[in-house]
């Protein structure tokens, strides 16, 4: 059966389960409260990042030579890639990044075939050359000593298209080598203290170099993706940022997986561990540790922890790497951060990134979100001349946030459902729930290249990536009522499908159901570019 004619199908059914599922919450709302940004109440408060330009003294960096039309905060990879693009674009852009050395992340290392495609799209794929990345094809799925294989369904695609993975910095550095290459494209290694606004319009910023040296810089736009840990997002959105878990990274030093070329997603317990090759000799190995607290490094409770309780779900093939990771003690750890896209639309400025939107990186679609984005944004920055009128440039870029919403949507959506379906629960619904998810998708065909090409930035379907969410759910009932029924089993079914509304539902709502769902009701989504 086709696969549009399988969703649409699936569609019908949606309607039933979605409105079993909202009863379901509605009884609980009075116990519940969504949204409550629990990690963020807990973490010290940024300082002010605006700063009035009456006052502030212009600096020999500002005259009239130097000037930019755009100045981006951050030289990550929405940075670095951002500031080609627009150099190419033929924009005077000035970046400004706090560290300009290769940096060393434990995340940010495998890029989806849906963002290799925007990566060609941008004219940066030959940034992935060169830094011994190595191709991926999809994913292998272990539970409970059984294992699947699912591909990416890249059949009408060219040879080159495949999932990349990479060491973070090799790519970053690439990326930065090939902004700085352009002419018009200036990079300098500071710190970007505060935003400058005047009369409510971001007019540029305020940074200190590398000497130390306080200094300004303007632009009609300022595009602020300094990442997750940004100290100048609070003034151009509404952050509630979430800590689901951390992840403990290693890395396993010649070994081989158990298939190659792919990732490898084990559902353990508590939540996954995931391997993938990060050079023709390394494999990382993320484990997902819930909560914001994981054992000490320091005091030797992580090895110890890593030891008895992991090393024993690794497949056998990595235990022993596993093991001498380990052991040689290069643990480090990094926390999960999650943040719905809350802009504030701000005249002079524009948020693009992890320091705008996050999900769990689980699912690795951080990179394809940040490279679509910035193909949304340079198509709709392409027909302006002139960004001199920052009002009327704030109002055009508000289609910004729902042009963006078909791929952030379905990747941000995916990403958190996913994380709490493969996390072991003590709930029999969950862990129907779970048990179900490996099962259909070890059932091949529509069954698994549905969801993986939702996942891969393939096919940014909101509508599908829901159908195929219940069809799992409506999938384990199936299990539990055949061959006979009864009424435990009932239960089981009933609560299952309320469980598998209530991982999803919040998500949707986080996300914006009308920009999710109806983006042509929105009236900023037919907005025509301001008159030359």
């Amino acid at each position: 059966m086709d696969q549009y004619v399988w969703e649409t199908i699936l569609a019908v059914a949606l309607g039933f389960v979605a409105v079993y599922g909202i009863l379901a919450r509605n009884a609980n709302a009075r116990r519940k409260s969504f949204g409550k940004g629990g990690a963020e109440d807990r973490e010290p408060r940024d300082t002010a990042t605006t700063t009035p330009i009456d006052g502030i003294f212009r600096s020999k960096n500002n005259d009239a030579s130097d000037d930019a039309d755009v100045i981006i905060v951050g030289a990550g990879v929405a940075g670095a890639a951002l500031a080609h693009t627009l150099g190419k674009d033929g924009r005077r852009v000035y970046v400004i990044e706090r560290d300009l050395s290769e940096p060393d992340r434990i995340v940010g290392e495998l890029l989806q075939p849906g963002g290799y495609l925007k990566l060609i799209e941008l004219g940066l794929e030959d940034c992935v050359e060169g830094i011994d990345a190595q191709r991926v094809f999809g994913y292998a799925l272990f539970k409970d000593g059984k294992r699947t294989r699912v591909a990416y369904p890249l059949e009408k695609f060219d040879s080159d298209v495949s999932g990349r993975s990479f060491h973070n910095g090799r790519f970053i550095q690439r990326m930065r080598e090939k902004a700085a290459s352009l002419p018009n494209v200036r990079l300098e290694q500071g710190t970007v203290t505060s935003l400058l606004e005047e009369k409510g319009v971001i007019r540029g910023v305020q940074y200190k170099t590398k000497s130390g040296e306080e200094l300004i810089k303007y632009a009609p736009l300022t595009v602020v993706c300094d990442g997750c840990f940004s100290n100048l997002r609070r003034s151009l959105c509404d952050p509630k940022v979430d800590v689901p878990s951390c992840f403990v990274g290693l890395v396993l030093e010649n070994c081989q997986l158990p298939f190659a070329d792919h990732g490898h997603v084990v559902l353990a317990d508590p939540s996954p561990i995931l391997f993938y090759p990060i050079s023709s000799t390394e494999v990382r190995c993320l484990v997902d540790v819930p909560g914001q607290k994981v054992p000490s490094i320091s005091n030797g409770e992580m090895a110890k922890y890593l030891k008895t309780t992991v090393a024993p779900q690794v497949p056998l093939e990595l235990h022993d790497a596993f093991i001498a990771a380990v052991d040689k003690g290069n643990i480090r750890t990094m926390p999960n951060r999650s943040m719905p896209a809350a802009p504030h639309p701000t005249p002079g400025a524009l948020l693009l990134g992890d320091a705008f939107n996050m999900r769990h990186p689980l699912t690795g679609g951080g990179m394809t979100v940040a490279l679509s984005d910035i193909v949304v944004l340079r198509d709709l920055l392409r027909p302006l001349g002139d960004l001199n009128d920052p009002p009327t440039l704030c109002k055009y870029l508000e289609s910004f946030y729902t042009l963006r919403k078909p791929v952030s949507a379905t990747i941000n959506t995916l990403a958190g459902a996913l994380y709490k379906v493969f996390c072991s629960s003590s709930d029999e619904a969950r862990k129907e729930m779970r048990q179900a998810c490996f099962d259909y998708l070890s059932l091949g065909g529509v069954f698994s290249n549905g969801p993986v090409s939702l996942l891969s930035g393939l096919n940014p379907r909101p509508l599908s990536l829901v159908c195929h969410f219940f069809a799992v759910a409506i999938y384990g009932v199936g299990r539990l009522l055949l061959p006979f029924p009864s009424p435990k089993r009932m239960w089981i079914g009933a609560r299952l499908i309320s469980s598998a509304s209530g991982i999803i539902f919040p998500i949707i709502k986080a996300e914006g159901v009308r920009q999710m769902f109806f983006p042509v009701t929105v009236p900023a989504y037919y907005r025509a570019p301001p008159a030359k």
